[in-house]
């Protein structure tokens, strides 16, 4: 079905981003425009001819602009069925002109109620009224009507108007399944922010996912699975879906799950931090007093398996730490961190083997608040839960043992128990200096897990510390760990043989701690 020539357009929007541009390209092709305050002064100033709505409706802009485009004029010639006479001769008849293209995007209520410290009269000022209805009234006549709801659309508009005057019904078809999709999003927002504001449950009733396509990617986990990445609407913090790609070839579904939990580890830190990312599961991660000595540090806690990895950074990765990552030997398949300085990007794209398809993923900063809420998908519904990510207050940590920790080894007990919740459950992780050297994960015995991880750290066991993601249910872990020399142990605690396991530790000296809490993830 062919769409009436386009002679005239209504536009209202609030992002003004490539405006000018499409309206140009319009009125170059003998388009009319018509336009409601804002926009019209943008066009105006950037001296474009547009013609005032509310002198068409001969009805005047009301309420500071809250009534201005809901007016049978309006809606008339956006919905009016150009192969219906009735339709036609109507509109005729009580003096109403069609608008064959609307170009509409909405009141920035997202945005606006993303900021900190929004009220919520502030929020609902930001409830569009009239850009929903003339969007919903276009797509719903996208057999005569062109709809545009955002930017990205023009120039697919602005090539088929100045080939043939119209647009294709592929286009239309199209262009309304995309208005419908967004003002479902803007009603979603809407209803959420208020199931906030009035819901003092943890949990709202109804929960509704808005997730817009990003990218497909190559395949999936495997080669024969198909896949695609969705950004989730209403998201600000750094993340990896949204982050900007400095070099490299396309990412991979498991390059990204793994550069999400690399990045989850790195931020989770203060001081300069890395973490290294195989598999989903840390084979490497440490800190130090410069971004260069954490990387090293991170490389070094199990050189084999940081063969082929993935790498998170808590800062800009500098000159000196690009060195580190370019030695010989070392092939990295991506980098993830909040920016990278020039003379890294430089050093990363041309120095190592791999230079062409590292991929540098620049973030920006990971000072905004994360999500306070963490999906995970079944069969038929999905689970919810506030993520694991608030740090364990050290003043609850409880030495239950007789012999106590030093202030060195209390440093590297934290540390391991701050890695050790994003192991695989079973999770054991060994430490020291900083560093880690060892890690058991996901193995269905705890002590596979300790015997697991004593083997990655080897000689370097001697003076380590150990962490475990749940209690001991049983000694023999301990009497494992005595002999191959760490030095202490930090676990939740709650296992009804903790008095054996403590037992155990003051049989071999070894201090140690109680969190209270435990880290399980699976």
């Amino acid at each position: 079905m062919s769409s009436p020539t386009i002679k005239r357009a209504i536009i209202s929007v609030s992002d003004k981003s490539g405006l000018t541009e499409f309206v140009q390209a319009l009125s170059a092709s003998g388009v009319e425009i018509y336009s409601t305050g804002g926009t019209r002064r943008h066009l105006e100033n950037d001296g474009i001819e547009v013609k005032d709505i509310s002198q068409y409706t001969e009805f005047p802009e009301m309420m500071d602009g809250r009534l201005k485009t809901l007016h049978p004029k309006v809606f008339g010639g956006i919905l009016c069925r150009h192969d219906r006479e009735d339709d036609m001769n109507g509109i005729a008849e009580h003096g109403i002109i069609d608008f064959p293209l609307v170009v509409v995007n909405l009141y920035p209520f997202e945005q606006t109620v993303a900021r900190e410290g929004v009220t919520m009269p502030e929020a609902i000022e930001q409830i569009d009224i009239g850009g929903p209805s003339l969007v919903r009234a276009a797509a719903k006549n996208h057999a005569f009507t062109t709809i545009a709801t955002a930017p990205c659309q023009y120039g697919a508009i602005v090539e088929e108007i100045q080939a043939s005057g119209s647009t294709s019904m592929e286009l239309r078809t199209k262009l309304a399944g995309a208005a419908f999709q967004r003002t479902a999003e803007y009603d979603r927002a809407i209803a959420d922010y208020f199931a906030e504001q009035l819901n003092d449950e943890a949990f709202p009733a109804t929960v509704t996912l808005s997730l817009r396509k990003k990218t497909e990617l190559r395949y999936g986990e495997n080669p024969h699975q198909t896949a695609a990445v969705y950004h989730q609407s209403g998201t600000t913090s750094a993340s990896v879906v949204d982050a900007k790609q400095l070099n490299g070839k396309e990412l991979s579904y498991n390059n990204l799950l793994d550069l999400d939990s690399a990045l989850s580890i790195a931020r989770s830190f203060s001081q300069p931090a890395a973490s290294v990312m195989k598999h989903n599961n840390p084979c490497g991660a440490a800190v130090g007093s410069t971004l260069a000595e954490a990387a090293a540090k991170g490389l070094a806690g199990d050189p084999l398996s940081a063969f082929g990895s993935v790498i998170g950074f808590n800062r800009v990765v500098d000159e000196e730490t690009a060195k580190i990552l370019s030695e010989p030997g070392l092939f990295i398949e991506a980098i993830v961190a909040p920016a990278f300085d020039p003379a890294a990007v430089e050093i990363l794209t041309t120095i190592p083997k791999w230079k062409k398809n590292v991929r540098l993923m620049e973030v920006g900063s990971l000072d905004d608040p994360r999500s306070n809420v963490q999906f995970r998908f079944l069969e038929g519904g999905v689970l919810l839960q506030a993520p694991d990510i608030q740090p364990d207050p050290p003043e609850e940590f409880k030495i239950v043992t007789e012999t106590q920790p030093d202030d060195a080894l209390l440093n590297d007990l934290r540390f391991a128990w701050d890695i050790c919740r994003y192991v695989k459950s079973n999770a054991i992780v060994i430490c020291k200096d900083g560093m880690l050297l060892g890690a058991g994960a996901g193995q269905m015995s705890r002590v596979d897990s300790v015997d697991i991880s004593i083997n990655k750290a080897g000689d370097r066991v001697s003076g380590s510390v150990l962490a475990s993601d749940a209690f001991f249910p049983f000694p023999d872990s301990i009497h494992k760990a005595a002999a191959a020399g760490v030095a202490a142990i930090i676990e939740p605690g709650g296992s009804k043989k903790d008095d054996e396991v403590i037992a155990a530790c003051n049989e071999h000296g070894l201090p140690m701690v109680f969190t209270g809490r435990r880290h399980f993830k699976h």
